[in-house]
């Protein structure tokens, strides 16, 4: 998957050095990957740079803190979303954009929600991608995955969902212990009725064969303005560069903009 990657460059927030891609001009979309992921693997190499950039959209991306190009610390206590929803609105400001249209796969979905209720000015729209009501609800004990992470080998993982995320790690050459301090205090859920005082319009798209999402149309029911997205026959892993959901996000963004 050696394709050309985007220039990176870096900026400061909150004692850390976070590194991220600012592509094209035209309406700003900010991708916030999922977890253990990174910009690069979640944006560029599934399509989402070109695909966007091709349809006129001025494409941001940030490496989450533990991630990717940025600052890695093996703290906890530093990985509540909150604190990565700050780094994105951060990031906004860095590039003195005033709001943008805010898409999030996974723990980046969870990451967009937070930005949305701290600072509903930025987000002129949300795309929720492979969460559903499990940002409401949980999505299943991951303590299994922190004890994979910090394992001293995948020979070691015998939990299958830890050794589905332990491998990912190792393909993506990821600091397993940040990984691991992240995945801890990540997961922190919003309560309902807090979703429910979303008003930016809201995308949902999740896989009709993901077991850890939950289910899209049950979070849509509890929001302002969300519509929620079947992503056909497409797991956890393999959603965020479907061409249903891309086509989806283009109509959908197509809408917003022009409002």
């Amino acid at each position: 998957m050696n394709l050309n990657l985007p220039h990176f460059a870096t900026f400061e927030h909150d004692g850390l050095e976070l590194a991220f891609f600012d592509e094209g001009e035209g309406a700003p979309v900010l991708l916030i990957h999922g977890f253990a992921s990174t910009a690069a693997v979640n944006w560029v190499h599934p399509g989402w740079l070109k695909t966007l950039g091709d349809a006129g959209y001025r494409v941001i991306a940030i490496d989450n803190r533990g991630h990717g190009q940025s600052d890695k610390p093996h703290d906890p206590e530093v990985y509540y979303p909150a604190l990565m929803a700050g780094d994105a609105a951060a990031l906004l400001e860095h590039l003195g954009i005033e709001s943008a249209h805010v898409m999030g796969y996974s723990m980046g979905a969870r990451i967009s929600a937070y930005l949305a209720l701290a600072h509903p000015e930025k987000v002129r729209s949300l795309v929720f991608g492979g969460l559903g009501i499990g940002l409401c609800d949980g999505v299943g004990d991951w303590d299994a995955i922190a004890e994979a992470l910090r394992a001293p080998s995948l020979d070691d993982v015998t939990d299958e969902k830890g050794r589905m995320f332990r491998a990912f790690a190792d393909q993506t050459k990821s600091d397993r212990l940040a990984l691991a301090a992240c995945i801890e205090t990540s997961r922190q859920n919003i309560a309902r009725a807090e979703i429910g005082k979303i008003a930016a319009p809201t995308l949902i798209g999740v896989g009709t064969k993901d077991d850890l999402a939950g289910s899209p149309q049950t979070l849509a029911s509890q929001m302002q303005n969300a519509i929620a997205l079947d992503i056909p026959n497409r797991d956890h892993m393999l959603a965020v560069g479907d061409k249903v959901f891309k086509k989806a996000v283009l109509e959908f963004l197509a809408r917003e903009n022009d409002d």
